[in-house]
């Protein structure tokens, strides 16, 4: 097990932490739920430093590193929808989960072709991976009630990470576009969905 490998089940592991200190009825459950993504954040960047610099990537790495990565947003937007039952904040959560099911299955499925690189990580992917992130811990750490700016804030920073989301989303497709058009591998739809089903 190398170290990379640690650091992404470090961060795994952090996911029901957060769930428990988020809940806990003091006011300091606030900042300690933001440090707790901040820390998941950070080991995201480290693992995959270490990994290249160190050469310890593995086929696990490879696989575990962007699921966890995927858990820990995707439970932290589930925890802020429940805070704050709001419309607009569900609909931008929705469009952030949904992009990531729907780009993690699109990089499978070029994977098996032989096409990962076509989707690769692009620079707007990364831009918005960072406006997340802070919108994720913006909103972690302040009691909105007590910190309406900060609110407001948190709110411009996941709209921009949503519309991010949308546009890296499309760049992603129309990389993919010429091979989901394809149909010389034959159309194996059906089987395809009985396997699945």
């Amino acid at each position: 097990m190398t170290l990379a490998n640690q650091l992404t089940l470090f961060r795994v592991a952090l996911i029901p932490v957060l769930v428990l200190v988020f809940f806990l009825p003091y006011k300091w459950s606030y900042l300690a739920s933001a440090v707790i993504f901040c820390l998941a954040a950070i080991t995201d960047w480290l693992d995959g430093y270490i990994a290249r610099k160190m050469n310890q990537s593995t086929p696990f790495g490879a696989f575990l590193d962007p699921v966890a990565d995927k858990l820990m947003v995707a439970t932290a937007l589930v925890l802020l929808v429940g805070l704050h039952q709001s419309a607009w904040f569900t609909i931008a959560a929705a469009v952030i989960i949904g992009r990531e099911i729907a780009v993690s299955a699109l990089r499978e499925w070029m994977a098996a072709l032989g096409l990962r690189s076509s989707v690769a990580v692009s620079f707007i992917g990364k831009v918005k991976t960072t406006a997340q992130m802070a919108a994720i811990i913006v909103l972690l750490a302040f009691d909105v009630r007590e910190y309406p700016v900060m609110e407001t804030i948190g709110y411009i920073l996941l709209y921009i990470a949503a519309a991010l989301t949308l546009w890296s989303m499309v760049i992603y497709l129309r990389a993919a576009w010429p091979a989901l058009m394809d149909n010389s591998e034959g159309n194996n739809e059906d089987g395809d969905r009985e396997e699945g089903s």
